[in-house]
């Protein structure tokens, strides 16, 4: 029953671990940050991401361009940005040393030990990398509201407000984390048996060596 909850940890860890990975490379790159309506034209929003701000019209459709100045950014957004290349680094790096610590492959079964590290250090990188990646998602919506709510703005003025790649953050942050503790955990549970050849192979040397120890010293 151990080496069941150990399979399926490992498992449901290496699937949130990508899911997560996959949303939080897609949460770096889509310019939904922040959008921003207009009362007094209802025909064009403006979206703004990490990389690019985006107005959206329907008669023209959508028109992206890129920031110029990674200076002229607001500290946020430039933390933002080193902070999502982190966590992508980090998660495509728990993936692949998680990926050598599974059970289920079979290079290394042999070295369980050094398995078991690389399971446990690629699940510290996968949390290391869900929290890359939650702070700056939060930083943001932390100062959207901050912004919406400030009261030296005229009432008159557009307010930015939270933009969907701010909850496709937060999932993959969460999953990151989730995944990271599910590996981390396995790792630190009972080891997983050999293959069931190498078991066989095992028993049988040691009921040899058991029983040449009899022979050896026999009872007076």
């Amino acid at each position: 029953m151990a080496l069941v909850f150990r399979t399926v940890a490992q498992l449901a860890g290496m699937s949130f671990s990508l899911l997560g990975w996959v949303l939080s490379c897609l949460t770096n790159y889509l310019p939904q940050w922040k959008n921003l309506n207009l009362d007094l034209n209802e025909m064009e929003n403006w979206t703004m991401g990490l990389w690019q701000a985006c107005v959206i019209q329907e008669e023209v459709g959508t028109q992206c361009k890129d920031f110029d100045s990674f200076l002229a950014l607001p500290a946020e957004l430039r933390v933002s940005r080193i902070l999502m290349f982190l966590s992508n680094g980090l998660g495509f790096l728990g993936l692949l040393v998680s990926g050598f610590g599974l059970d289920c492959l079979r290079l290394g079964e042999r070295q369980r030990e050094l398995k078991k590290r690389l399971l446990a250090l690629g699940g510290v990188l996968l949390w290391t990398a869900g929290i890359a990646a939650l702070v700056p998602v939060s930083w943001v919506a932390h100062m959207t509201v901050r912004e919406f709510w400030d009261e030296t703005i005229p009432e008159i003025v557009p307010r930015w407000e939270f933009g969907e790649a701010l909850f496709i953050g937060w999932f993959a942050g969460f999953a990151l984390l989730l995944g990271g503790c599910l590996l981390s955990w396995a790792a630190c549970s009972t080891h997983a048996p050999l293959a069931s050849g190498h078991c066989a192979a095992a028993e049988t040397q040691y009921l040899h060596q058991h029983l040449e120890m009899r022979n050896t010293h026999p009872k007076i």
